[in-house]
């Protein structure tokens, strides 16, 4: 099959357009012809060599982790796909390779694809709908007349969590450029600060909860804007010592992450406020329910652009570039 291969990690080295097997299929998994897949800057920082302690991969490694497809053959335990359905999902860490014409994925981490959405709009999904269902329904526990703070709104992450958090019944502030106001208007934010003229820090007060997208002067910032009892979620980092133990990293690595979030903990607790690292999972039962919401077209995707499979390079430049408005896409058949 035709694929992008890494073969050592390096910033902006382009992947390696490759003939190379398909991959053996397990007994829990389904065998994916790749109609598109999403691009997520996790690639390019993967292939930057930034989370090589945290996914210790082994090199020639098939990047790509948003699929959708249409399954061609099922593991001997596979119960709920069969050949000829239309599908989509994030694949699992270790098992990624969607930047391919075939991809092994496991039943658990599978789902549907929504039936009013083409495979170019469901690729855009996976990755970035579960970030967000992971960190406003799973760590926030985001309710009604609450107040989020959502950063980069226009960004992949952003169209969709500003979307499900009004359908949470939740008032939501975010940044973005004078450019993209009308766009994260146009999804549900109620609260727009330009970042490039206005510091949210002077705008926003009182907020429950802050979802941290950025760098780390932008998550120290974001400590001011919550009010006592608030969360703090961040899933650009730093890793805290939860993420060590679900991670099953090697002891010196937790002692790591525990070391890189010791001085943002401390200043959280000191001003009565939860911090947590989100690295997103795979998850087929929270994307069916993520289905729901688009077939009931109550949150809509958001694609910036759509390039085809020989440009994969390209699109992980533009991704990296982070101007793309919503999500990015590689049509693959």
């Amino acid at each position: 099959m035709k694929a992008f291969v890494l073969d050592r990690y390096r910033k902006k080295r382009p992947l390696r357009a490759a003939e190379i097997p398909t991959p053996e299929l397990r007994d829990d998994e389904v065998l994916v012809e790749v109609h598109a897949a999403g691009v997520n800057l996790l690639d390019a920082k993967i292939r930057n060599g930034e989370f090589k302690l945290i996914l210790p991969y082994r090199l020639p490694l098939v990047l790509g982790h948003d699929v959708a497809g249409v399954v061609v053959k099922a593991g001997a335990r596979v119960r709920q796909f069969k050949p000829g359905d239309e599908v989509y999902a994030r694949v699992d860490d270790f098992r990624i390779g969607t930047f391919a014409e075939f991809v092994p994925v496991k039943e658990a981490s599978l789902a549907l694809k929504p039936n009013n959405l083409t495979m170019e709009e469901a690729a855009s999904i996976p990755l970035v709908a579960l970030t967000a269902w992971q960190a406003l329904v799973e760590k926030a526990g985001l309710e009604k007349g609450q107040k989020v703070f959502i950063q980069a709104g226009s960004g992949g992450v952003g169209t969709f969590a500003i979307q499900l958090a009004k359908q949470l019944g939740a008032t939501v502030a975010t940044t973005t450029s004078a450019a993209n106001a009308a766009l994260v208007k146009s999804l549900g934010a109620d609260v727009v600060v330009d970042y490039r003229s206005q510091d949210f820090e002077d705008v926003l007060r009182d907020y429950d909860v802050v979802l941290n997208s950025q760098d780390g002067k932008t998550l120290e910032k974001s400590l001011h804007v919550l009010k006592r009892g608030g969360k703090l979620i961040t899933i650009s980092g730093p890793p805290d010592p939860e993420f060590g133990k679900q991670s099953g990293a090697p002891g010196f690595v937790k002692l790591v992450m525990r070391l890189l979030s010791a001085g943002i903990r401390r200043r959280a607790e000191g001003r009565g406020v939860g911090f947590s690292f989100l690295f997103m999972r795979a998850n087929g039962s929270q994307l069916r329910e993520i289905t729901r919401l688009f077939e009931a077209g109550t949150i809509r995707p958001v694609v910036d652009h759509v390039f085809p499979f020989e440009s994969t390079n390209e699109a992980l430049a533009y991704v990296e570039a982070g101007r793309a408005k919503g999500k990015v896409v590689i049509k693959v058949k």
